[in-house]
C-alpha cells in the first residue's frame, strides 16, 4: 500500500526504517548547527573581551556550585563544607560589579587587559603565568605603589616606575579589591579541577 506522493503524505507506519533515517538525519544537522553556532560564539568572542571575560568567569562560577551541590548530605553539614558553601556564596556576590562592567562595556582599559591575560592563560592551563598576571594588577611593579602617576611640578627619571600601568588597581577602591579577589578565588578553582596540567605550570598554595 503506498499514498499518493502528489500530496507529499509520508504514512510513518508503514515506513518506520525510512522515518528512523529521516530522524537521524535530523539529529546530525542539529548537532552540526550546535557545532556552528559554537565556533561562532567562540569567534565572537575573541572580538570582544568584555564577553570572554564575563563567560570564562560565570562558567567557573556554574561547575563550581555544580560540584558543592554533588557532595554528599554529610559533608555539606560539616563546618568545612558550610565554608566552601559561605565562600561560593560571598565569591558570587564580590564578582557581580565585574560582570556588570563587563555587561555595560565600562571595565576600564589597564584592568581589562590584566584580567584578559588571566583569563587567557586559565584557558591554556598556564596557570603561573596567571598568577604573575594577577599580581600586576593586584600589587603592580612600582616602586612605590602610591596610586599616582605624577609626583612633584617637575618630571623626574624615576616617574616610568610609577606610571598608571604599573600602579597597583586593587588600592584604587574597594570594589576593586573585592572582585579581583573573587577573580583570584576563581583561578585557584580552575587550576584544582585541570588535572590535566603539569604541575610545574601550577602555583602552589594559589
Amino acid at each position: 500500500y503506498k499514498l499518493g506522493s502528489g500530496h507529499g503524505i509520508r504514512n510513518t507506519f508503514l515506513g518506520k526504517k525510512g522515518y528512523k533515517e529521516e530522524e537521524q538525519q535530523e539529529e546530525e544537522h542539529d548537532k552540526q548547527k550546535e557545532k556552528e553556532d559554537e565556533a561562532a560564539a567562540a569567534a565572537d568572542e575573541e572580538d570582544d573581551p568584555h564577553k570572554r571575560i564575563h563567560r570564562f568567569f560565570k562558567s567557573l562560577l556554574r561547575q563550581w556550585e555544580e560540584d558543592l551541590l554533588s557532595r554528599p548530605d554529610h559533608l555539606k553539614r560539616t563546618a568545612s563544607g558550610k565554608n566552601e558553601t559561605k565562600t561560593l556564596k560571598q565569591c558570587r556576590d564580590y564578582i557581580r560589579p565585574l560582570f556588570k562592567l563587563c555587561k555595560t562595556r565600562r571595565l576600564e582599559g589597564a584592568m581589562m587587559d590584566h584580567i584578559l591575560n588571566i583569563v587567557k592563560y586559565c584557558e591554556m592551563g598556564e596557570f603561573v603565568k596567571a598568577h604573575d598576571s594577577y599580581m600586576d594588577v593586584a600589587i603592580g611593579r612600582a616602586a612605590w605603589p602610591i596610586g599616582v602617576t605624577m609626583v612633584g611640578i617637575h618630571a623626574r627619571s624615576g616617574r616610568a616606575k610609577i606610571e598608571s600601568s604599573n600602579v597597583a588597581h586593587v588600592m584604587n577602591s574597594e570594589l576593586q579589591r573585592k572582585y579581583l579577589t573573587s577573580v583570584k578565588r576563581l583561578m585557584s578553582y580552575s587550576q584544582k579541577k585541570r588535572t590535566d596540567v603539569d604541575p610545574s605550570k601550577k602555583v602552589l598554595n594559589m
